[in-house]
């Protein structure tokens, strides 16, 4: 049966040639042009284009035999679909949905509970750039067979967003994660607010999809591990979450991240409490496996650069007799593998490092961990669309 995991550890051993290595990443048009994920139509012969998230598949449409519904050319014995209501807003979404699926808009733009005040003329394009980002997240939550439940469906356990400016008296929002809601500022969005902020906390790292993959880690965490199986796990690896918070948060900015906090954890915002060295690392995980993914996916690989690292041994994992511990260090050891080369590309071009981060062995540990929360507990999502 389909694992995701499983087909990329699949491609990270496979032979080093260009076709073993393409993935769902990788799309053609019907007429052979290259599509990519933000696509809605064919540059070269002007094809409508619309993904398709429970098969992970942007493909070329074809008009059904109603009035506003599609076939997909890359499997035209799929059911119809509709194309979502936001595809001709300024967020631009390029998404499907059954054709007899409730509600006009996919499943990423269902999660939205408010959107930015668009008399604003400046939100037009803020929304545009907040909606890419969280549709790269939302994809590949349904790829790793996670759950994603809109608010509006469960309200006790599903997942919002409300992406707003200051309010009527002036005062900014907190971009942060309550009760499976993720408030996010809309001046994230400014490129040059942004890094404005990334400079006075002193982040090496500060995107929107950052944002979302850090906040939805928390989500995650109130869904995956408390009250349940794994959280006496948890505590033996990241710390006892039962700590003071506003405690925790006081101390991180008055004193800051304590010293050699480079050796066990993954970021210094991850030193301050237990739930954020959780979100934090949850979110590199995201990234790692969403941009192994997607290099495997064109054909990258630096498994022949003569790079002098030293693989992880076994004993690294959290779990070092688990029969996936082999697959997960290929993944891991071909990531730092891949963000050496890349850092390289990006200081040849004269721009930071493509990722500037270094994962201590604790941090593998908390990052096998979590491997094994989302194989145990969100593969199950995963197979049960396979099986449909």
């Amino acid at each position: 049966m389909f694992r995701y995991f499983e087909q990329l550890s699949a491609r990270i051993t496979a032979p080093s040639t260009h076709e073993s290595s393409r993935s769902g990443k990788a799309w053609h048009c019907r007429c052979g042009q290259s599509l990519f994920f933000r696509n809605s139509q064919c540059l070269a012969c002007s094809a409508f284009l619309g993904y398709q998230p429970e098969r992970s598949r942007l493909s070329s449409l074809t008009p059904g035999f109603a009035p506003g519904t599609w076939q997909l050319d890359a499997e035209p014995e799929a059911r119809l679909f509709r194309r979502c209501a936001n595809l001709d807003t300024p967020a631009a979404c390029n998404w499907l949905l059954a054709v007899d699926a409730p509600g006009a808009q996919c499943i990423a733009c269902s999660l939205n509970r408010t959107i930015p005040d668009l008399s604003i003329p400046d939100n037009l394009e803020r929304w545009r750039k907040v909606e890419i980002a969280k549709r790269r997240l939302v994809a590949q939550l349904v790829s790793l067979g996670l759950q994603v439940i809109p608010k509006s469906v469960d309200e006790s356990c599903g997942l919002a967003f409300d992406f707003v400016g200051v309010d009527l008296e002036g005062r900014a929002p907190i971009t942060g994660h309550a009760n499976g809601l993720i408030t996010l500022d809309i001046k994230e969005a400014d490129d040059a607010h942004r890094e404005r902020v990334r400079l006075q906390m002193h982040e090496p790292y500060r995107t929107l999809l950052g944002h979302f993959r850090h906040e939805v880690g928390h989500y995650y965490w109130d869904r995956l591990i408390a009250k349940g199986p794994w959280l006496e796990p948890f505590r033996g690896v990241f710390g006892d979450e039962r700590a003071s918070y506003a405690e925790a948060l006081a101390r991180h900015y008055q004193e800051g991240a304590p010293t050699g906090w480079q050796q066990s954890h993954v970021s210094a915002y991850a030193t301050m409490h237990p739930w954020e060295d959780w979100a934090e690392t949850w979110a590199h995980y995201l990234h790692m496996m969403d941009a192994v993914d997607t290099a495997l996916g064109f054909g990258m690989s630096a498994r022949e650069m003569d790079f002098d690292y030293q693989p992880f041994p076994l004993g690294t994992l959290y779990d070092s007799q688990h029969p996936g511990g082999v697959a997960f260090l290929a993944f891991v050891n071909a990531w730092i593998e891949l963000a050496g080369m890349l850092n390289e590309l990006s200081r040849s071009m004269g721009q930071p490092d493509f990722y500037p981060f270094v994962l201590p062995s604790a941090v593998i540990a908390k990052l096998h961990f979590i491997h094994l929360v989302i194989q145990q507990e969100g593969g199950r999502v995963d197979e049960v669309v396979q099986a449909q």
